[in-house]
């Protein structure tokens, strides 16, 4: 009985805090803080913390699918799309047990152990900020984190409701110190390589019928429409995709009228 009381709890907090992309707009009424500098807001100090009880499973199911947790927060880095979530979520509890604060420098990530300190750049601007992941979501197949009201707004994508960014996890030292550690974590945020955005149809073993997917598209006047080979194990796969796309709000539109097309699997790709 423990266990099952257990779980529906932690199933509960997943789906409340289930972020799909922008969810509300800026605190007003009684979330709304007075005189508040956002600018001023310290980041998340990375420290050696215990895993969380709560949200910490090998694995869960929110809307169907599982995710499965990582061991470990060492190494992850990836590029993706991030979002933000506020008002709506402000106060009730976070998959880790913690309250949500949306002027907390805090994130749900889908995977990462709760809690994980990452560093989020905004790869449009090179802004960035340390980030305390003490929850779980966005449960939106093409979002990578879901950011606070406050870090959305430092990092400047809270208007757009999205941007594209870069996600590294941070490991602290045992002894961290703060002046040291902010020195470290706000180096240049500047990616390796430009990063491009796109919308993936599909990877198909045979090029004709990736061929085939092209010229249908292509006679749906989806524009832009192009194939590239990628070497695997086996046999050469020929992804179709659109792109590059500049914003994250026209892949998202394009993720939309592919849907109408019937290619419902189509997701976005950044590389």
């Amino acid at each position: 009985m423990v266990r099952l009381w257990l779980t529906a709890l932690l199933l509960l907090s997943l789906v409340a805090c289930g972020s799909t992309g922008k969810q509300d707009g800026p605190p007003s009424g009684k979330h709304l803080r007075q005189n508040i500098d956002i600018a001023a807001i310290p980041d998340a100090v990375p420290r050696v913390e215990a895993k969380s009880k709560y949200g910490n499973p090998d694995s869960y199911v929110v809307f169907g699918k599982r995710y499965e947790v990582m061991d470990s927060s060492l190494g992850y880095k990836k590029k993706g799309i991030a979002s933000w979530y506020g008002s709506k979520f402000h106060g009730k509890r976070t998959s880790s047990g913690e309250p949500y604060d949306m002027y907390d420098m805090t994130a749900a990530h889908k995977t990462l152990p709760l809690p994980t300190y990452v560093k989020v750049t905004n790869l449009d601007n090179n802004r960035s900020v340390v980030l305390k992941v003490n929850d779980r979501g966005p449960f939106h197949n093409d979002r990578i984190i879901d950011l606070s009201y406050s870090a959305a707004t430092k990092l400047g994508i809270a208007g757009n409701g999205t941007g594209l960014v870069e996600v590294v996890a941070l490991v602290p030292e045992k002894k961290v110190k703060k002046a040291n550690y902010k020195k470290v974590a706000l180096v240049s945020g500047v990616p390796s390589k430009p990063v491009n955005l796109y919308v993936q149809i599909g990877a198909y073993s045979d090029r004709k019928n990736a061929q085939g997917v092209q010229l249908k598209l292509q006679r749906s006047k989806i524009s832009n429409v192009k194939i590239s080979q990628v070497d695997s194990p086996l046999r050469p796969l020929y992804r179709v995709r659109v792109g590059p796309i500049n914003k994250v709000e026209h892949a998202d539109s394009m993720l939309d009228e592919l849907g109408k097309l019937g290619y419902a699997q189509a997701k976005i790709i950044v590389e």
